[in-house]
């Protein structure tokens, strides 16, 4: 008897007018920003702040999400490649031997890298519009995780960030990689943020009503990252230098925002609001 699941779907949707791929990646990708900016749209509407705010935040979210992801994935994983072909950090096509371009699109997107660009990119809204940063930390921290589950679901259809193999009959064969049962590690990480959206979710309100702005923030950090660095430990490493680590560097990067989500945390409670 064997329980493993045979995966080979194609990952492009259609070409569009022959010339743009959609893929199913891009379609969860944006699905999932779309979500997520109507999750961060309730808050705003139950605090009654004004959504032109929201909609100039999204903005900056969007840039710092794709730049940060693109960037964090060139200079983390391959930074040897890049470093002698910048432009193609930038761009989304790679120049060919007789000098053609060919397009690409955006292959390669870091999702530590991503968490830096949003980072920046609401330090630097709350700066310019002045509003306070952890209270709009706070909103976006609940979002975050069910975009992120989207993006994995976006990777799971591309056959990409796999497992290792389970060594039994169970698992998920993908066979655009080989005939080995492997852990679905995307899905575990799918599912990991899934379960942190719903308790976050549910939680908010009374930890917005308890704790100074902020405390949110250093769970969702501490939560997610956590989460992320054990479900590491069943996917494969995604460069050759990973190799010889004994951590890969999806993990060495988690720690340091599993270090800020609890000392936040910790900063946050010993302060918190009067009942």
């Amino acid at each position: 008897m064997f329980g493993y699941i045979i995966w080979n779907i194609n990952p492009e949707i259609t070409q569009l007018f022959g010339l743009l791929s959609l893929r199913y990646y891009s379609l969860l990708f944006f699905s999932g920003l779309i979500l997520g900016y109507f999750v961060v749209r309730q808050f705003y509407i139950n605090d009654q702040v004004p959504l032109e705010r929201l909609e100039k935040l999204a903005i900056f979210i969007f840039i710092g999400t794709i730049a940060g992801a693109r960037i964090g994935h060139c200079l983390f994983y391959e930074p040897d490649y890049y470093l002698q072909h910048p432009l193609e950090i930038f761009l989304p096509f790679e120049w060919s031997v007789d000098g053609r371009f060919k397009f690409t699109g955006y292959q390669g997107l870091a999702s530590h890298g991503g968490a830096i660009g949003v980072l920046i990119a609401i330090i630097t809204y709350c700066r310019k519009y002045k509003t306070p940063i952890l209270w709009v930390l706070d909103r976006v921290a609940v979002a975050v995780p069910v975009t992120g589950a989207f993006i994995r679901f976006g990777n799971f259809m591309n056959s990409e960030i796999i497992g290792k193999p389970t060594n039994s009959n169970y698992g998920v064969v993908f066979q655009k990689v080989d005939y080995l049962p492997r852990h679905p590690a995307q899905l575990y990480e799918a599912a990991a943020y899934v379960l942190i959206f719903i308790l976050l979710y549910r939680i908010s309100r009374r930890v917005f009503t308890i704790y100074q702005d902020g405390f949110l923030f250093g769970l969702f950090l501490a939560l997610l990252f956590g989460a992320r660095f054990f479900i590491e430990f069943f996917k494969i490493i995604q460069s050759d230098f990973e190799s010889s680590m004994a951590l890969n560097m999806g993990q060495i990067l988690s720690l340091p925002f599993i270090t800020a989500g609890i000392v936040l945390m910790v900063w946050k409670k010993n302060i918190q609001k009067s009942i």
